[in-house]
Parts: structure tokens; sequence; C-alpha cells
């Protein structure tokens, strides 16, 4: 018997790969995640049950739009998606046990929860997730620009803000995926300016309810058609204060 029934069942629906091996992942993080919750602020949601739907499912909900993504490109070995204020894993973790071909980075600015991913991967023995510890006004400008197919992110801040963030550090063509709310048309109106500065233009919204509840969730998806400026990201601090 799986330890995430709904997860299993979610993964079957959607053609997503879920055995015993990818289980059992899930299993060792849940653990890790509520035990290491104990001395660090990780997560509010610590139930077995809303932890499987309001984190798991919610973060692999963006596994159809990835798959589809590199379908349509030259097969590549060196596929990089990166996730940034990864919290305690959220989606990276989850999306990177489904996708072991994809490499993923999980950023955050704070290093206690850069620790914990680290200690876990090493623990779980997950070849394909580097942490890197940093703010994403920072990585912008470093190694990581225009360096990625793919930018994630969860409940890291309002839509003009985040496009400023993971803009830059995707390639010409990458995407950026924002997981929001299910209210995000206010949201997306105040993004206009920031998609025309930045280099993007929203390319995809997929809209849906978490199994067994009525929360109601988007992600929405924005393709960049050209370079960012380099000005952006403006230095820390300032894209949430002065949003574009």
């Amino acid at each position: 018997m799986k330890h995430f029934p709904l997860l299993e069942k979610f993964c079957t629906e959607n053609n997503i790969k879920y055995s015993s091996e990818e289980d059992e992942k899930f299993a060792l993080f849940y653990d890790f995640l509520i035990e290491k919750n104990k001395v660090m602020n990780l997560t509010a949601i610590t139930d077995h049950n809303a932890a499987e739907i309001r984190h798991f499912i919610d973060s692999v909900e963006a596994f159809d739009i990835i798959s589809q993504y590199f379908s349509e490109k030259p097969a590549k070995s060196d596929k990089k998606i990166i996730d940034i204020g990864t919290g305690a894993g959220f989606p990276g973790m989850p999306l990177a046990i489904l996708l072991p071909e994809i490499h993923f980075i999980l950023a955050d600015s704070l290093d206690k929860r850069i620790s914990f991913i680290n200690e876990f991967i090493n623990m779980a023995g997950i070849g394909n997730i580097s942490a890197v510890h940093g703010r994403a006004e920072d990585l912008g400008h470093g190694i990581y620009r225009e360096n990625n197919d793919i930018c994630t992110s969860r409940a890291v801040a309002a839509m003009p803000v985040l496009l400023e963030y993971s803009l830059p550090l995707v390639k010409v063509g990458g995407k950026v995926i924002m997981y929001k709310s299910g209210n995000f048309e206010e949201e997306l109106a105040q993004a206009e300016n920031a998609l025309s500065l930045l280099g993007g233009k929203v390319s995809d919204i997929k809209s849906f309810i978490l199994p067994g509840t009525d929360i109601k969730r988007s992600i929405i998806v924005a393709e960049k058609i050209r370079s960012t400026p380099e000005k952006y990201p403006r230095r820390a601090g300032k894209p949430a204060k002065s949003p574009l």
C-alpha cells in the first residue's frame, strides 16, 4: 500500500510514473519535513492528508506544462529548472522526485532552509537537485542569469515582483511558472508593464481545484520572448518596494 494514495491517483490519472520508489521518496521527505519542523519554521501544514494535497499534489500540477515544454524542444541532456523562494522545497522537491531526468536548482534567501534541503537530498540520495542560498535579485545577475529552461515559484510575491525575480533567470524561449490562488485576474492586469519591460508574455493559464477540497488554484505561465535588459532585476529589495 502506498503512503500517499491521493498523490498516486493523481499521477495515474495524469500518466505520471508513480511507483514504490517515488512513493518512498515522498514518505521520506514528509517524515523529514515534519521532524525538522519541530525545531525550525518550515511549514504550517503538518497533517499527513493536508500535506499530500496542499504541498505534494499542488506542486505536481505543473508536471504536464513542464513535460509539454521539453517535448517540443530538441532532445537535450542539460534540462534545468530553477525554483526560487523554494522554502521547504515547494514546488521543486516534488517535481524533482517525479522528473529525475531534469536538474532542479532550489534557491532560497534563508540559509537554514537550504541546509534542510541539502541534508535531505544527501540522506535520500536524490542526484538531480542542487540547493543554492541567495536572493533572486542577486542570482539574476550571476551565473544563473538566462541559464535555465524554466523558473518555478510558489507563494513568493505578487506577479509584477515575481516576474522581475524570475524572467532574468530563464533563457529566451524559456518559461516562468507561477503558482497562484484562484483569483489571479487583478495581479495579472498589474503585471502587464513588468511583462513588457522584462521581455515576457503570458502563454498559458491553468486553473484547478485541489482534490477533496474547495481550494481554487491557478498556474500562470509566462514565456520569455526576448532577452531581459541588463538592469533587471534591480538591487535587492527594490522590486518589492517599487514594483514595475
